[in-house]
């Protein structure tokens, strides 16, 4: 037993200092950053993401930097990554739709089904962490109605509780799913941005391939498949292709 709480407070500690370095260099980053000395800000925040702290915030501040830096491709990189954590962020897509317009490449998107378009957006109100919380509160006053159902012995009561739960519980599955989706997203890392100045798309995943067309850094492709270090690619427009591996960087 004293071996498992010495383990356990040498663990909160770990923690604690580990939370104190990243709290330092979080401010260190932010006071270059306001000083202009972005490419020192985003080594810093880089340092932040290499001891596997991840943040909407944190992914936010390095797109901020990057942007400073006219490099367009690691912006919207690290934008993209910051959407996927807070999707409903307005600021986030602000400064995606605006980093965007200095990409060379404009693909018009395919059209979605109204239906789906509207599950994504209320999908996209909050993060998955958050539809989780949502979900637990609903199944807390799930069991609050259902047990106020079965001890009332007036009858509006227990009509009124019905009704409520049964909604409780709509909201509690879909709460959950809209949670998983989110979560599904950030780790099929399934998405990615071109890095190289022009890149030539091939029909096959070989060098010998047929030319189809290029694209220019910073346009966001769709990961079908990959063979080597070739990876098959899809556009917003559903124009497929391959290219390799080192061309782009997953958001």
């Amino acid at each position: 037993m004293k071996k498992i709480l010495f383990a356990i407070l040498l663990l909160l500690q770990t923690i604690a200092i580990f939370a104190q370095s990243n709290d330092a260099l979080w401010d260190k980053a932010n006071k270059l950053y306001i000083e202009g000395k972005f490419d020192l800000a985003i080594e810093t925040y880089q340092k932040i993401n290499n001891s596997g702290f991840e943040s909407a915030e944190l992914f936010y501040n390095l797109g901020n930097a990057f942007y400073k830096m006219n490099n367009y491709p690691k912006a919207i990189l690290y934008y993209e990554k910051a959407l996927q954590l807070s999707p409903n962020d307005n600021d986030i897509q602000y400064n995606l739709e605006l980093t965007n317009r200095y990409i060379v490449d404009k693909i018009e998107k395919l059209p979605t089904f109204f239906i789906t378009e509207w599950i994504n957006g209320i999908r996209n109100l909050f993060s998955s962490d958050k539809w989780a919380i949502i979900g637990i509160i609903s199944f807390l006053l799930t069991l609050v109605f259902v047990t106020l159902y079965l001890i009332s012995r007036r009858y509006n009561i227990k009509k009124l509780s019905f009704w409520i739960s049964l909604l409780l519980i709509v909201l509690l599955l879909s709460a959950f799913y809209f949670s998983y989706k989110q979560k599904q997203i950030i780790l099929k890392n399934d998405t990615a941005i071109v890095m190289s100045p022009s890149v030539t798309i091939k029909s096959s995943p070989d060098i010998s391939g047929t030319d189809i067309f290029v694209l220019h850094e910073g346009t966001k492709v769709w990961v079908l498949d990959q063979i080597s270090d070739w990876r098959e690619i899809k556009l917003s427009d559903g124009t497929k292709g391959w290219l390799k591996a080192s061309d782009m960087e997953v958001i």
